[in-house]
């Protein structure tokens, strides 16, 4: 009988390469719903559901953000993964600082998360994971779909419900920004990383750094992207960004320009981390210890470099600049 390891190994990064060396991402498959208006069995209700994350990993983060900046944190409680990626998926040991065990269901690995879901369960253990506690079933697993209902399905138990990340008037532009942004640069550090062809690097870096300049003209006339006010789109740029000069551009070959040379991004990236909140969301030493650990093919030894030491704190001028 095949073991859930080896199961489990057939559904890592490594196994999703093409046969041109391209790193092609498999889509999630928990897409279930919490609607406020009784059309799914997943009503709002606070200390119902419960998030599995990673600090490491930049689609988690999305969550964490958004729960914040809602006021979601007394209504959706949180557990971290250990920092190392096995070949079986994230583990739950909670033995090192931030990570937290399963405090929920007392796992000792997410897949265990998955299997109590659905008990033939064979896919990829992604983060993050929204999690019923009522009826011990993930409601879904795709990171832009749970931002987009804490948004907007958990209103009467937000502690800011007056912010609306997706707003109607700005959805076409958000959505449109959202599709470059995955595909350019969210995915696309990966596809730098993982690509196994140089024809599929050069590919994925010369869109990576398009899409970066993209941003960096966005950003140099208007304190968000999509104009003055904060929203999803940002949401979904800003894990990326802070993790670029942290990992991405030693580990995954993204070294065309650091985000510090692009005065636009680097200033977005200090904005987003100054709002209420985010600060809290982003653990420098689980990003580096993930990335650098977990891919041994890219870092076999594991050493974790000393470097870059960023100043996230330091000033920025793009609220007064840009009213």
């Amino acid at each position: 009988m095949t073991s859930d390891i080896s199961k489990a190994q057939g559904n890592t990064w490594q196994n999703q390469i093409g046969d041109d060396g391209e790193f092609r991402r498999r889509p999630t498959k928990f897409r279930g719903a919490v609607r406020h208006d009784g059309s799914t069995p997943y009503a709002p209700e606070a200390g119902r559901y419960h998030l599995y994350v990673s600090y490491a990993c930049p689609w988690a983060h999305r969550t964490l953000i958004t729960r914040m900046l809602k006021g979601l944190d007394h209504v959706i409680s949180f557990d971290v993964v250990d920092t190392y990626l096995e070949a079986g998926g994230w583990t739950l040991r909670g033995h090192e600082a931030g990570a937290t065990g399963d405090r929920v269901n007392h796992f000792h690995a997410l897949r265990e998360v998955y299997q109590a879901s659905q008990p033939d369960f064979e896919g990829s253990v992604t983060v993050p994971v929204l999690w019923d506690i009522k009826t011990r079933s993930i409601v879904n697993n795709e990171s832009s779909e749970i931002i987009r209902q804490m948004n907007s399905e958990f209103q009467a138990l937000a502690r800011h419900p007056e912010l609306d990340l997706y707003p109607e008037r700005l959805r076409s532009e958000i959505d449109a920004i959202n599709d470059w942004v995955y595909h350019g640069i969210n995915n696309g550090v990966y596809q730098c990383g993982f690509a196994r062809s140089q024809a599929a690097y050069d590919r994925a870096a010369t869109r990576l750094f398009d899409s970066l300049d993209r941003a960096e003209a966005l950003l140099a006339k208007a304190r968000f992207l999509t104009g003055p006010e904060l929203t999803e789109a940002d949401v979904r740029l800003f894990p990326t960004l802070l993790r670029f000069d942290l990992v991405y551009h030693t580990h995954f070959k993204c070294n065309l320009r650091r985000i510090v040379d692009y005065p636009n991004l680097w200033g977005f990236v200090r904005d987003v981390y100054a709002l209420p909140g985010v600060s809290e969301t982003v653990n420098v030493e689980h990003i580096k210890k993930h990335y650098y650990c977990s891919h041994e093919s890219i870092n076999p030894f594991q050493i974790i470099p000393i470097g870059p030491d960023l100043d996230l704190r330091a000033p920025h001028d793009r609220a007064t600049r840009f009213g």
